[in-house]
C-alpha cells in the first residue's frame, strides 16, 4: 500500500492504519531504535510507542513523507529512553559521547517558546547541512541522527578514524559559526 493510502487511513482513524504501517514499517523503525538504544527489548518497544505515537499525531499532523515520519518518531523516542536512562546512569557510552558533543547545543526546557526555538533551530541546521558536501553531510547524519560511532563511520565510508574526527570537528566548528552568527548561540 502506497504511504499516501495509509496516511489516509490514519486520518480517517482506520485501524488498517496501523496494520499496514507496521507491515512496511517494522524493519526500517526497528533499526532506527536498535541502532540508539543497543537493545532489541528496548528497540521493539520504541517501535511499539511509534505506533501508539502515530496513531495520535495523525491527524492533526498529515506527513508528506511517512517514512521520515515514522523514523522521526521512533528516533525522539529512542532519545528519550536515553536521556531517561542517562539521567538514572545507565544510558549506553556512545550516546554520551554523542551528546556530550553537541550539549551546548541541546536545551531541556520543555515549553513552546523552547520547541518553537528548537524547530527554528533545526531548520538552521537542515540550511547548513545544505551548503556542505554530500561526504561532510553522510558523516554529519551518521554520527549525529544515527548515532554511529567514528570507527562505523570510518568502516562504512572507508576513512580512516582520524579523517572522520577531523572532519567531524571541521563540520562542526562550520555549524557553530554559522549558529553564532544567526544568533542561536
Amino acid at each position: 500500500m502506497e504511504d499516501q493510502q495509509i496516511v489516509e487511513l490514519y486520518l480517517q482513524r482506520e485501524e488498517e492504519a496501523l496494520v499496514q504501517t507496521q507491515q512496511k514499517y517494522t524493519n526500517y523503525c526497528r533499526a532506527v531504535a536498535l541502532r540508539l538504544l543497543r537493545s532489541h527489548e528496548d528497540a521493539d518497544e520504541a517501535v511499539n510507542e511509534t505506533w501508539f505515537a502515530a496513531w495520535n499525531s495523525i491527524p492533526p499532523h498529515k506527513p508528506l513523507c511517512l517514512q521520515t515520519f515514522l523514523g522521526r518518531l521512533t528516533r525522539n523516542i529512542s532519545l528519550k529512553r536515553i536521556r531517561s536512562d542517562n539521567a538514572q546512569k545507565r544510558a549506553s557510552a556512545q550516546a554520551r559521547v554523542v551528546f556530550d558533543e553537541v550539549r551546548d547545543w541541546l536545551a531541556s526546557d520543555e515549553d513552546i517558546e523552547q520547541e518553537i526555538s528548537e524547530q527554528e533551530l533545526a531548520a538552521a541546521i537542515n540550511d547548513f547541512l545544505g551548503t556542505v558536501s554530500h561526504t561532510e553531510r553522510n558523516v554529519f547524519v551518521r554520527r549525529y541522527w544515527y548515532m554511529q560511532s567514528i570507527t562505523e563511520i570510518a568502516e562504512a565510508l572507508g576513512f580512516s578514524e582520524s579523517k572522520v574526527k577531523s572532519m567531524l570537528f571541521r563540520i562542526r566548528k562550520k555549524l557553530y559559526t554559522k549558529l553564532e552568527k544567526e544568533d542561536y548561540l
